[in-house]
């Protein structure tokens, strides 16, 4: 939690407590632009020990690529490249490329900054995450049911059976690292799917309730999933679609 305090002239200087910025906007913020922060996220970072080794493992991880990507550039490399390109997006298979590099990123960086929590957490944050960004649930990004299917593949699940239309995917910030928000029309009803990766066996799956919504979180391929609903009924159901339809490594 961010505080403010007042100076003398009854202006605000640095210390009150800021109670709407919590780690899921900190994570947000740094992910978006890691060498920039606002003020609040700095006095955020400044008070949270776990968001600070959050923060030290993007900066490694910014520094790494920069480091890879100071390289000296052949001649006529750029021409290659643009060619190379030009060939590739007469078929699909670049975007799967694209999706699956940027899974085995994601689900490294996720296991690499890994805090301990227990998977009880996470019903309860799969809902304030939905409540956090409403657009999802009525907008279309990277809506294809191929780069649905390397996503699940990496994340150590097999679909055996659709399990409904891709709307919405996304990269989000999820504790400890990043993980895929996905929004799903299936026969039950529209559900958020949110893709954690992290350590840890623990078994079964726990259910959790708040405002208007309701998550259930289990243990599957990478992490744990989480699905989010509008009733505990509907989510009861797509959840039990999932495992029937998805077989998950773990």
């Amino acid at each position: 939690m961010v505080t403010r305090q007042r100076d003398g002239s009854g202006g605000t200087g640095v210390a009150e407590p800021q109670a709407d910025f919590h780690c899921l906007d900190f994570r947000r913020a740094k992910l978006a632009d890691p060498a920039r922060l606002a003020l609040d996220a700095r006095a955020h970072l400044a008070a949270c020990r776990s968001c600070q080794a959050f923060a030290r493992q993007v900066d490694a991880d910014e520094r790494r690529i920069a480091d890879a990507l100071a390289v000296t550039v052949p001649d006529g490399l750029a021409e290659r490249v643009l060619l190379r390109n030009r060939t590739l997006r007469q078929g699909p298979a670049w975007r799967l490329i694209a999706v699956a590099a940027t899974v085995v990123f994601s689900i490294g960086l996720g296991l690499a900054t890994w805090l301990p929590a227990g998977h009880q957490h996470f019903a309860q944050f799969a809902i304030e995450h939905v409540l956090h960004e409403p657009d999802a649930l009525s907008s279309r990004r990277l809506a294809d049911a191929r780069e649905f299917g390397a996503v699940l593949t990496r994340f150590g699940g097999e679909m055996l059976a659709p399990v409904g239309t891709v709307r919405y995917m996304k990269l989000c910030p999820v504790p400890g690292g990043t993980g895929w928000h996905i929004v799903l029309d299936t026969e039950h009803g529209t559900a958020t799917l949110l893709l954690i990766p992290g350590r840890g066996r623990a078994a079964g799956s726990v259910a959790a309730q708040l405002r208007s919504l309701a998550a259930t979180a289990r243990r599957a391929g990478a992490g744990w999933y989480a699905v989010v609903t509008d009733s505990a009924r509907s989510r009861d159901a797509i959840d039990a679609m999932l495992q029937r339809r998805v077989s998950w490594r773990i």
